[in-house]
């Protein structure tokens, strides 16, 4: 690596909590006295400070070294003419840093008064003062006493950036668990305290630790996220698909370095990301068409001028095998030029019969540095997916789930393909230190393929099964002659699903001081094309071979014989949203520590002819008396248009929603820890539900209902970070409160179509009311055993109610609440100029059986559940060079 190793302060700096560190891992309380107590006293601590300078023209280094040393510098700006800096990265002395700061200069720098340095060159004498610069030479000329000259005083500024260095966080080797800025708030890369919204980062290392390799497992990291497969959705598509629910609202659409992707999203593979944003709250005034809960921005790996290159080979549970390779560097010598490309393969059964997976991946991304001021890079991704769907049906009987082995699947092998491709370029332009403009352009093509899957919907005997197919006017003569028992009804269904999206993006932004204040504005527009295209294969109803029985009790497969294992067509639905949008924003610094934030947005959607536009604004304010805390409020506005269709096949009327929210921020221990607390409240119109009178083909894939009005609200508590050298930790907690507060009364009474659970006062299904995770690791820092890792952690969730799809009651039935416990432990060893790692992580150390979402159809004695994992082992070699 080139620069100076990060180290981390020992603990003999933190003095005036050391006895009560030694015991915080007893209590969240103790352990938040401890750090308001170290927060409190640094900053009158003249200790060591945090650096994050890269390698620049020193007259730039030095400014941002005394912004984040609290240092005045005097000197010459002629002594720094022509010279290059080192980067700083670390905690170091102000003294010690600006020796390592000038390694490569022939200068040095003198305490000449408290808080001051000044700097001179190396080696002189009066002999060689002719080399100094003439202002010098004068004043050492003129100085009787021989002592330190002090130089006529140079007013030193860093930039808004507060020393953030992207090239330091981009670091394969680097092991934080909390970066400092992120762009999914402000498409600005504003630093997190100084952001008046909720936004979380899960940092690369947290994703190795935990050897996380689907999106969907990392947002247990995050307060008020979860996600489900959509086979608790009747089974459709056999859940080669997940949803994102984020403050109880679902979504299917995330961001890739802000450019919108729809659907597929939690499944996405993680072998070319660095890191991943959350934004709690209403997005739409800089994204366009996001559900109001939030979304999720997954920042890419993105080339980097020093070679690197990386190995890793995962195995597990369940005959799970997955390679990754990283490599990235400069192509020609003058590093104008630069690639990286990640590559992965995976081969993987599961705890599930009947179901496997193969997942190819390869991403080549590369830049080209036209000049210091203009940038361009193009980037390709390519993944797919060949895999045994799961339709995740258990009996549901006298209002519970039958208890069955988990590995019980009652389909048989269904095979799917998935395929995603996705081509963008990027390019950006500084005009001067006030104005740059960024422009990208993405494509991204997603098709499913499912030639058939084999689908249960019903559970009874001969006589209660036979009952289902009279009122289709079928013959059951096969179930007839069946050995009594219960048996599970089967049809034979397959689909075709292509979702295209087209996104661009125009930004400019301007770095402004008018009237003593201090502006980043952002002038912005977008435009966004959305195509989506199914075609349904569903059972031929001219025989009885439409159907398939399996025992419930003895299930042999395959089961009683299809007729033929080619279903027809059973109609076709598409769908093109067109979305132009026009934003502008402005952060404002005033004085004593205030920034304010506003911003408007005009929004344009044309879904398929039906045309819908507003404007919606949003505000923030925020506090900061000093620079480990910060205060803030927010209220944001958000409009959309929703997807589906009222029978007899108007559009769904468009949704709206507006949040209120407040909260506080902390840091500490120069930035290593990062807490936050929020409390919000959020009204969504409108929500989209199954209408069960009038399912598919009616409206294409089914009609729709929209609810009158949801709110969800509650606090949320995100904690991540070091506490001490090696000791890192994440916290997480929400209560999410979401119900429905009205229905739609347009001719359509909710209630009574839906049943209790979309009543007024009710509780949205499968949404837990509280959630949390506790997340630990530390590092041996030296000794014989140093580079020797130990991690453990717990999920919890809370119960919930189930789904329901088409309105009968599900009586007392509550989805239990659960806990899990996950373990990991790691080895890592400089060999040479390669880093060797090793690392084992099991996870659901007990076993825990549960379920995280059911939907329940009672007539029919059915459910459609999501499995939880059971324990898994999971380990790791890596190599890094």
């Amino acid at each position: 690596q080139t620069g100076t190793k990060k180290t981390m302060p020992s603990p003999k700096n933190y003095p005036a909590c050391k006895s009560t560190q030694s015991r915080s891992c007893l209590s969240l309380a103790i352990l938040l006295a401890t750090l308001f107590c170290q927060a409190a006293q640094s900053e009158a601590q003249s200790g060591k400070r945090h650096f994050n300078i890269p390698a620049q023209p020193l007259n730039q280094a030095l400014l941002a070294f005394s912004k984040q040393s609290s240092q005045q510098l005097l000197y010459s700006t002629d002594l720094a003419e022509n010279l290059k800096s080192r980067p700083l990265h670390g905690d170091y002395p102000p003294t010690a840093a600006l020796a390592l700061l000038l390694a490569d200069a022939p200068l040095k720098a003198v305490a000449t008064g408290t808080d001051t340095l000044t700097l001179r060159r190396k080696a002189q004498t009066e002999a060689d003062a002719s080399l100094l610069p003439v202002a010098q030479a004068t004043a050492k000329a003129d100085d009787n006493t021989g002592s330190d000259t002090t130089l006529p005083k140079v007013t030193v500024e860093a930039d808004a950036e507060n020393g953030y260095d992207p090239e330091y966080y981009a670091d394969p080797y680097n092991k934080d668990y909390v970066i400092p800025n992120a762009t999914a708030g402000t498409k600005t890369d504003t630093p997190i305290m100084e952001t008046p919204l909720n936004v979380q980062v899960i940092s690369k290392q947290v994703l190795k630790d935990q050897q996380v390799i689907r999106l969907s497992d990392a947002f247990k990291n995050v307060s008020g996220v979860v996600t489900r497969t959509n086979t608790a959705n009747a089974g459709l598509l056999g859940g080669t698909q997940q949803g994102i629910f984020l403050r109880g609202f679902e979504s299917q659409t995330f961001f890739r370095n802000g450019f919108r992707l729809q659907e597929g999203s939690a499944s996405k593979g993680l072998a070319n990301v660095e890191s991943v944003e959350v934004l709690k709250g209403p997005a739409a005034i800089l994204y366009g068409l996001v559900e109001p809960g939030g979304m999720v921005n997954v920042i890419t790996k993105q080339p980097l001028a020093t070679p690197y290159y990386g190995f890793t080979q995962q195995f597990g549970s369940y005959d799970l095998y997955r390679t990754t390779l990283d490599a990235t560097g400069p192509i020609t010598k003058n590093k104008d030029l630069l690639y990286r490309v990640n590559l992965s393969y995976e081969n993987s059964g599961s705890f599930r019969d009947l179901v496997g997976k193969e997942d190819v991946f390869f991403a080549p991304v590369l830049k080209w540095n036209i000049s210091p001021q203009t940038q361009v890079t193009f980037e390709m991704e390519y993944n797919h997916q060949h895999q045994g769907t799961d339709s995740g049906f258990v009996p549901f009987i006298n209002g519970q789930p039958l208890n069955v082995p988990f590995s019980r699947n009652y389909s048989e092998y269904s095979p799917a393909t998935t395929e995603t491709i996705f081509g963008g370029f990027n390019w950006s332009h500084q005009f001067n230190d006030a104005w740059s403009i960024k422009h990208r352009f993405s494509v991204n093509q997603r098709t499913v393929t499912s030639p058939f899957y084999i689908r249960p919907y019903a559970i009874g005997n001969q006589q209660s099964l036979g009952s289902i197919l009279d009122d289709f006017g079928l013959p059951h003569t096969r179930l007839d002659s069946l050995p009594a028992d219960e048996y599970a009804l089967r049809q034979i269904n397959g689909g075709n699903t292509q979702n295209n999206t087209y996104s661009t993006n125009l930004d400019l932004v301007a770095h402004l001081d008018t009237y003593g204040l201090k502006h980043t504005l952002l002038l912005g527009g977008d435009y966004y094309r959305l195509d989506f295209n199914t075609l349904g294969m569903g059972p031929s109803f001219t025989s009885e071979g439409f159907s398939s029985y399996i025992s419930v009790t003895n299930p042999i497969h395959p089961g009683t014989p299809f007729d033929s294992f080619a279903p027809s067509e059973t109609g076709t639905a598409s769908s093109k949203t067109d979305q132009y949008g026009l934003y502008i924003q402005d952060q404002i610094k005033l004085p004593y520590g205030f920034q304010v934030m506003g911003g408007i947005r005009y929004q344009y959607i044309d879904v398929d002819k039906a045309e819908q536009d507003a404007v919606t604004p949003r505000v923030g304010i925020l506090w900061q008396p000093k620079s480990w805390i910060s205060l803030y409020a927010n209220y944001v506005e958000s409009f959309g248009a929703n997807s589906g269709r009222v029978f007899p096949g108007t559009p769904v009327p468009p949704t709206s929603s507006a949040q209120y929210e407040g909260g506080i921020k902390t840091q500490f221990f120069d930035g290593k820890l990062r807490a936050s607390l929020a409390y919000f409240d959020l009204t969504k119109t409108n929500v989209a539900v199954s209408d069960p009178l009038h399912p598919a083909p009616a409206c294409g894939d089914g009609c729709s209902i929209a609810i009158g009005e949801v709110r969800s609200r509650g606090p949320e508590l995100d904690i991540s970070g070091e506490i001490l050298p090696g000791w890192n930790v994440i916290a997480t907690w929400a209560n999410t409160d979401i119900r429905v507060t009205k229905t739609n009364a347009n001719g359509h009474p909710v209630p009574d179509l839906l049943g209790e659970a979309y009543s007024p006062g009710s509780r949205l299904p499968n949404i837990p009311r509280n959630t949390g995770s506790l997340w630990s690791t530390y590092e041996i820092q030296d000794s014989d055993y140093k580079g020797l890792t130990f991690g453990a952690g717990v999920t919890l969730r809370d119960r919930q109610l189930p789904g329901n799809t088409q309105g009968f009651g599900t009586g007392s039935y509550k989805i239990p609440g659960y806990a899990t416990f996950d373990l990991m432990a790691g080895y890592s060893r400089q060999i040479g100029d390669a880093k060797v790692s090793i690392q084992l992580n099991v996870n659901n150390l007990l076993d825990k059986r549960y379920f995280t979402s059911l939907s329940a159809l009672n007539s029919l004695q059915s459910a459609w559940v999501d499995f939880g994992t059971p324990r898994t082992f999971m380990g790791q070699v890596s190599v890094q060079y």
